[in-house]
């Protein structure tokens, strides 16, 4: 009898357990103008507006217990990781693209993670994580959304939100 109701409140502990993947575009990368010229072209830092909005970004889910980040190997994907990683104490994580073994080792975490991509792997990611299509490529100029897979038990969930200021068209 006591094996069963410990049984019981296990699986009702595991399933009312709620966990949440954090998705999100890296934010405003700088551009090379006629008068500048950038150091690293394919590889541009944020801009003033960019490091506010991952300063956002960390405002926005400093209280979701986040465990694992997760970022590409760019310097504005992780410029926009590294306050959220720097609020929480914890490193940030270099994946090299949205392919199974990354959605197989995100799916094997049972606690929060934040990832973050880039315009053109965003869905990619948000799709990996649902198991069907759910969102499409994002426009370049959208840097305020933030993707939220949830999943409850085998239960999965998505939602969008935004965040920092609106994104310039």
């Amino acid at each position: 009898m006591r094996l069963s109701l410990a049984l019981l409140i296990l699986s009702i502990w595991i399933t009312g357990c709620t966990q949440k993947y954090f998705i999100v575009r890296h934010a405003e990368k700088a551009q090379a103008t006629a008068d500048t010229v950038m150091k690293t072209p394919n590889d541009p830092p944020l801009t003033d507006a960019g490091a506010a909005r991952a300063r956002d970004l960390a405002a926005r889910i400093s209280r979701e217990k986040i465990h694992y980040i997760f970022s590409t190997n760019t310097t504005r994907t992780q410029s926009t990781a590294k306050p959220t990683a720097d609020l929480i104490n914890i490193k940030v994580e270099i994946y090299g693209s949205a392919d199974s073994l990354l959605m197989a080792r995100l799916r094997s975490f049972r606690k929060n993670v934040l990832v973050v991509g880039h315009s053109n792997t965003v869905d990619e990611l948000v799709n990996g994580l649902m198991g069907k299509e759910t969102l499409s490529d994002l426009p370049d100029y959208a840097y305020d959304n933030l993707f939220i897979v949830r999943r409850k038990g085998n239960k999965l969930t998505f939602s969008q939100e935004k965040f920092g200021q609106p994104s310039v068209q």
